[in-house]
């Protein structure tokens, strides 16, 4: 009986050293078991479709909620894990907008993606020429526009940007503006307006000499009409030179377009001599000087021409029915002009780019 129990004792007392290895090697197998299955979760490619997979990110959603939503969409099997790999990259914080995921992204992409911002993003164009309203109906159009109560209406939108007691027309600068989707009308029109702040101090600061107005806010007005009156480069500051030359003799402006501006809406495409003779405020056949406001959004172009008009003695111009004008320095010049390019108009005349007959 003794010598069993002493044998049974032996058995008992085993080295602790081998428990200890037994233990960790089976972490190490259990560890690179995990290893590789979270390697593979990393790199396997995500439930995408062949075009790719758009989704939004709300402003204020974090990491983990973006995941969960994916999950709950069947494109990200392993929320957890994969917010623990962006947790050991340092890449948690995200960005608002929509992305898109293209086809074989894995989750590895998907947080880089999400960490530097890469949205898609949208162009939108504003055209030299356009009112204020026009442009805010561009705005309001764009693609993943958010359409503020604010930009509902010309007047409510031009208070958003600061215009309570001013016109907001011709302070937004005509380009091509890009923009995140989820970008606020008011924002991108704020963003616009900053634009033409900007490119008008420079072009102010750059002015010739012996102008005729006493703020640059007079010279983005006289943009305005060498704006409207003429797309060819090559007029723009020999029209400003005709306004200025004009300007400084006490002279009447007489530019059609102010008087198109000063009718509003009830014009309907057809200028005549009762609308000449109309009295608005913007009627330059009937006041002296310049309109109140800007007419349009004048472009860097017209601006530079309105504050480096061209010198010269035309004081007078006509549209020639080909885009172009002829300019006079007598009127009984521009009395010829008119009845050879108004009153005796060939059959494809057309006054685009530049508008409007006889000034």
């Amino acid at each position: 009986m003794k010598k069993k129990r002493a044998k049974a004792a032996k058995v008992k007392k085993k080295p602790v050293w081998r428990y200890l290895l037994g233990g960790l090697l089976l972490l190490a197998v259990v560890s690179v078991g995990l290893l590789w299955t979270a390697q593979t979760a990393l790199v396997r490619p995500l439930a995408v479709g062949d075009d790719g997979l758009r989704f939004e990110v709300g402003s204020g959603d974090g990491l983990s909620r973006t995941l969960r939503e994916l999950e709950s969409q069947g494109v990200v099997r392993w929320p957890r894990l994969v917010l623990a790999y962006a947790y050991w990259r340092g890449e948690t914080a995200i960005h608002a907008g929509e992305y898109l995921l293209p086809r074989g992204s894995n989750a590895m992409d998907l947080v880089s993606r999400l960490y530097r911002g890469d949205v898609t993003r949208y162009r939108l164009t504003l055209v030299e020429g356009w009112t204020f309203r026009q442009a805010l109906a561009q705005v309001r159009a764009g693609r993943n526009i958010v359409r503020t109560k604010a930009g509902a209406s010309a007047d409510s939108a031009a208070r958003a940007l600061g215009f309570d007691d001013h016109s907001p027309e011709g302070w937004i600068f005509p380009d091509t503006y890009i923009y995140r989707s989820g970008t606020s009308d008011i924002d991108l029109l704020r963003q616009a307006h900053k634009r033409m702040e900007k490119v008008l101090d420079e072009e102010w600061q750059q002015r010739a000499d012996a102008l005729p107005y006493t703020s640059s806010y007079q010279a983005l007005i006289m943009a305005s009409l060498v704006e409207k009156e003429t797309g060819q480069p090559s007029e723009r500051s020999v029209i400003a030179g005709v306004f200025v030359r004009r300007l400084d003799k006490g002279m009447r402006l007489q530019t059609d377009p102010t008087v198109i501006y000063g009718l509003g809406a009830s014009f309907d495409g057809n200028l005549t001599r009762a609308h000449l003779r109309k009295p608005t405020p913007y009627n330059t056949y009937v006041n002296r000087g310049l309109p109140p406001t800007p007419i349009a959004l004048p472009g860097r172009e017209a601006i530079h021409a309105a504050l480096h008009p061209a010198a010269g003695d035309s004081l007078y111009f006509v549209g020639k029915g080909d885009g172009s004008h002829h300019f006079s320095a007598t009127l009984a010049e521009h009395n010829r002009a008119v009845r050879e390019f108004q009153l005796r108009r060939r059959s494809d005349y057309r006054s685009s780019p530049t508008a409007n007959g006889e000034n």
